[in-house]
């Protein structure tokens, strides 16, 4: 790229400047390095997620949409630990410089950034296929971070929101599915513009409610496994605790919804485990944050005769279901 297209991206992303920085924010864009600052007791949080056209997105979705999908997918791996987001770094490819589509890209990130007080903060900027990187930091207080190693026998496991509905949208989008009507319109949505569960994981934090959680990005029962392995436990999901949405079983029926709520990636809802003594605090404490919640099974001990750590139930009654162990993102040129 030349030293122009540089200055034109240079235009998009120093957009910031313009607003009321972070008071924690002490050098920002400009400069080699960011420096930021952190108070007593405070521990930082950092995660790093790539995106790249035809593995990650479909080269299809708008800017807009994108930028709001890499933007919140990082901003849910904080909350996953209980974190508040405070600065982010942009590192962009581009196959070409296009005014419009840095508008509105820009734009868009910019709309996600100031609605959970997050600055961006530094970044890159390269030619190539298109694909987005994103580093994301949040703050912590010192020994409240939620882990996927601390989940205990005997914990309850829940779920935010509603489950399967961005597996189910993206299979309408890859069917060349547009939106036709409201039902559809949902579920496509879910998908492209999923929601960050911030002020939940701030509260299952802060509040010492949860021991362990993990946000549902490769499906619920491979997530809930990663905490499960890391925590040498195993858990009874009942299947008919699962929530779903109308709109995903009104399309799709019972049965597939299922498949889709289980396997399905990109929810972006949390998943946490609660200590059985926490069960009337948690109802107390969420109430006012306005996020549903669902108690779907329970973590367990691993049997020495059976090391399969997770078992389903269908009304208290074991039962054997075979489904893929997680999602794989759609690889469009395979």
């Amino acid at each position: 790229m030349s030293n122009g297209e540089f200055d034109l991206i240079q235009r998009y992303f120093t957009a910031s400047s313009k607003r009321t920085a972070r008071k924690d924010v002490i050098v920002s864009i400009g400069d080699d390095c960011a420096i930021t600052e952190l108070r007593q007791n405070q521990r930082l949080v950092i995660t790093t997620d790539t995106m790249v056209e035809n593995t990650h997105f479909l080269s299809t979705i708008s800017p807009a949409d994108l930028a709001y999908k890499a933007a919140v997918t990082n901003l849910s791996d904080l909350a996953a630990m209980g974190a508040e987001p405070a600065w982010v770094s942009l590192a962009l490819t581009l196959p070409e410089v296009n005014e419009q589509w840095l508008s509105e890209f820009s734009q868009s990130f910019f709309d996600v950034l100031d609605h959970y007080n997050v600055d961006l903060i530094g970044g890159d900027t390269t030619k190539g296929p298109l694909s987005i990187t994103i580093t994301a930091h949040g703050i912590i207080a010192k020994g409240k971070a939620l882990c996927r190693h601390s989940a205990k026998v005997g914990d309850w496991i829940y779920v935010s929101g509603t489950l399967g509905d961005s597996a189910a949208g993206l299979s309408l989008l890859l069917a060349g599915k547009s939106a036709i009507n409201s039902t559809e319109e949902f579920l496509i949505q879910r998908h492209l513009r999923p929601t960050p569960r911030v002020l939940l994981g701030l509260e299952l934090a802060v509040s010492s409610l949860a021991n362990s959680a993990i946000d549902i990005s490769d499906g619920f029962i491979a997530d809930l496994g990663h905490i499960l392995e890391r925590s040498q436990c195993g858990a009874v999901v009942d299947v008919d605790k699962l929530p779903l949405s109308p709109q995903l079983v009104s399309i799709f029926g019972l049965p597939k919804a299922e498949e889709f709520a289980l396997t399905g990636g990109e929810d972006y809802e949390l998943c946490f485990t609660v200590p059985d003594s926490n069960k009337a605090k948690l109802e107390r404490a969420l109430a006012y944050i306005g996020v549903e919640y669902t108690c779907v099974g329970q973590v367990r001990a691993i049997s020495p005769q059976n090391k399969k750590r997770i078992k389903f139930e269908r009304n208290g009654v074991p039962i054997e279901i075979g489904l893929k162990s997680g999602f794989d993102h759609f690889a469009l040129d395979e």
